[in-house]
């Protein structure tokens, strides 16, 4: 009974974090965001690009946390058994 619960909660996360990316994604920009020399599509794909670059970067550090503490605890619970 319990997993069909955790997948809907996944599926929900899962739904707003893609809506609220398109609201990021379609949201107006200010006159006073960029320098007008660097208005437009282009500036704002290379703007999403760094964005994801650098999100990408994030996640990795904290995924590599997330080993690394998961490794340590089982490291943990090995030595309080043993």
């Amino acid at each position: 009974m319990r997993t069909w619960r955790n997948k809907f909660i996944f599926l929900l996360i899962v739904y707003f974090a893609g809506f609220a990316t398109a609201i990021y994604c379609l949201a107006p920009v200010t006159d006073k965001s960029y320098p007008s020399d660097k208005k437009g599509f282009a500036h704002s794909a290379v703007k999403s690009d760094e964005f994801a670059k650098s999100f990408n970067i994030k996640m990795r550090e904290y995924l590599d946390y997330g080993k690394d503490a998961a490794h340590r605890a089982g490291v943990y619970l090995k030595q309080k058994d043993g």
